[in-house]
């Protein structure tokens, strides 16, 4: 008959777990089995780990801080643009319906506005883009007729015209397939 002490127990108990991230990177996790050598995995609803904290701002003391905020939201959508050149951030491309999903079930004043003011940046954003057919490609324009001291001829413009608004365009009608695909299965 074989015995083993305590020590010898809580090393055949104690495990490494590989996660394997979508990305490809791979973290390792220490953890201890019971003594029926289980291992439980329990899911938390975020809600309820995350302390909740409000902060009340003064008429003039809102400002700064509406501008900080939208300032971090503007950021993180920018660097979160990069996902949509991969094949789960393009079938997340979504036109009325993927922004009508982004408001809750239920009415929330503060949500509502917070999604409002959210899609408002996401447009604005997008509109400054150098795409022509839209602002920031007319700005561009401008920028390449400062620098070379020369306006584009108009043949030039028509056919950047056309191309940006044929992009914009193919992209739209992309955005409204996926919502049609996400309304159908």
């Amino acid at each position: 008959m074989l015995t083993a002490d305590n020590a010898d127990s809580m090393k055949i108990r104690t495990i490494t777990l590989a996660v394997e991230r979508k990305s490809g990177e791979v973290d390792t996790l220490q953890t201890t089995l019971t003594p029926e050598l289980l291992l439980g995995v329990k899911w938390t609803p975020p809600l309820t780990t995350y302390e909740t904290r409000t902060t009340e701002y003064g008429f003039f003391e809102s400002f700064p801080a509406g501008i900080t905020y939208g300032w971090n939201v503007l950021s993180g959508y920018v660097r979160d643009l990069k996902y949509i050149f991969t094949a789960d951030g393009a079938k997340s491309v979504g036109s009325f319906g993927a922004i009508g999903s982004l408001f809750p079930a239920t009415w929330d004043w503060q949500r509502f506005w917070e999604m409002t003011a959210f899609i408002s940046l996401m447009l604005a954003f997008m509109n400054i883009l150098p795409i022509p057919a839209l602002d920031g490609g007319h700005a561009f324009f401008l920028v390449c007729e400062v620098i070379t001291r020369r306006k584009p001829s108009d043949k030039f413009m028509e056919i950047a015209e056309r191309i940006g608004i044929t992009l914009l365009l193919i992209l739209m009608a992309y955005a409204l397939f996926n919502d049609f695909m996400r309304f159908l299965f």
